[in-house]
């Protein structure tokens, strides 16, 4: 199992939210291991509040700015096709810097962790998690952080 990660960075980087960037991927890779999943790929494009202000207002009706979306290639109940036998493309997952650093600050942990938790819960939503509910986002959340426990990504 592998998993090819594409990122795009709009915004330029401090050394420290490159390295975080790092820890983004190392926690995308675990998200994939720990979900088993084939061969795969996935995009991720790290952008200001104003992008992903018109993403969210255009994508999900949502007039506001927000810390992560994710666009799925498949649906939940729907068969990755890939052409010959490649990578099973998942989608992409758009995480807002400024919202990032705001919320590290605000729960007081490091950005390295809240660019991890934010790049696995955008991939779960990629696989078909959600928290509609309790129950859900019980689910969710516990298997996003058993996955950052895996690389030492822990509040």
């Amino acid at each position: 199992m592998s998993l090819s990660v594409e990122m795009e960075i709009q915004p330029t980087l401090t050394e420290g939210e490159r390295r975080a960037s790092t820890w983004m991927e190392r926690s995308l890779r675990a998200a994939a291991e720990a979900e088993s999943l084939p061969d795969a790929e996935v995009s991720v494009l790290i952008v200001d509040d104003e992008k992903i202000y018109r993403l969210n207002r255009e994508y999900r009706g949502v007039d506001r700015p927000t810390d992560v979306l994710s666009f799925p290639q498949w649906e939940p109940e729907e068969d990755p096709v890939t052409e010959g036998g490649g990578p099973v493309p998942l989608g992409d997952i758009v995480i807002s810097l400024p919202r990032a650093r705001e919320q590290a600050e605000k729960y007081g942990h490091s950005l390295n962790r809240e660019m991890g938790f934010l790049a696995v819960h955008g991939f779960l939503h990629l696989l078909g998690y959600d928290h509609g509910t309790e129950e859900a986002e019980r689910a969710m959340f516990t298997r996003q952080e058993e996955i950052l426990a895996r690389i030492g990504l822990e509040r």
